[in-house]
């Protein structure tokens, strides 16, 4: 079986700010254009290879993935599956607020005016498995958020509630993920 690698994008303001960005269209930081710059690097000299770029179209990942793509070679399209979760009423507020992390406990919870992780789930696993049919013969990068991170680490661990919430990738860090 094949593989496919995961790169959260790089920094936001929010992300400085300490702030949920989901659905919302944030832009790269300075540092975050950097980062994504150097990503690109590090893919090339670790001698990783792939086929195609994946992205989220938020500007966050899109930039982050037309950097490493403009650097490696590789070409990239948009995935809207990759999109962030939209956690609704929690959007600008604390990232490490303690209602926030108890409500991303909850699977069926849409946030008030946002996505569940059930319908995350649904979006994510249904792409993961079209990824995974294809990995004999595509390898990928995946670009896209925190939430998404999450959601991918699920689909090849059991985590209980605590892990699941707790579960982050840090900006621009390069997972990768075999399928067996």
């Amino acid at each position: 079986m094949g593989h496919f690698y995961f790169v959260r994008h790089g920094q936001t303001i929010w992300n400085v700010e300490n702030k949920i960005c989901g659905a919302t269209d944030i832009a790269l930081t300075e540092l975050g254009h950097e980062q994504a710059i150097e990503t690109g690097k590090k893919i090339l000299a670790e001698g990783i290879k792939a086929d195609e770029i994946l992205t989220s179209p938020l500007c966050r990942a899109a930039d982050t993935a037309k950097h490493i793509s403009e650097i490696t070679g590789i070409p990239m399209r948009i995935e809207e599956r990759l999109k962030e979760q939209n956690f609704g009423i929690y959007e600008t507020t604390a990232r490490d607020g303690k209602e926030f992390h108890e409500a991303k406990k909850h699977c069926s919870s849409r946030y008030g005016t946002g996505e569940s992780i059930l319908h995350l789930a649904q979006r994510i696993y249904n792409l993961l498995d079209d990824i995974k049919e294809e990995s004999d013969k595509k390898t990928y990068i995946l670009v896209a958020h925190n939430g998404i991170a999450r959601m991918v680490e699920s689909y090849f661990r059991d985590m209980d509630s605590e892990e699941f919430s707790c579960f982050g990738v840090k900006n621009c860090e390069i997972v990768r993920y075999d399928f067996e």
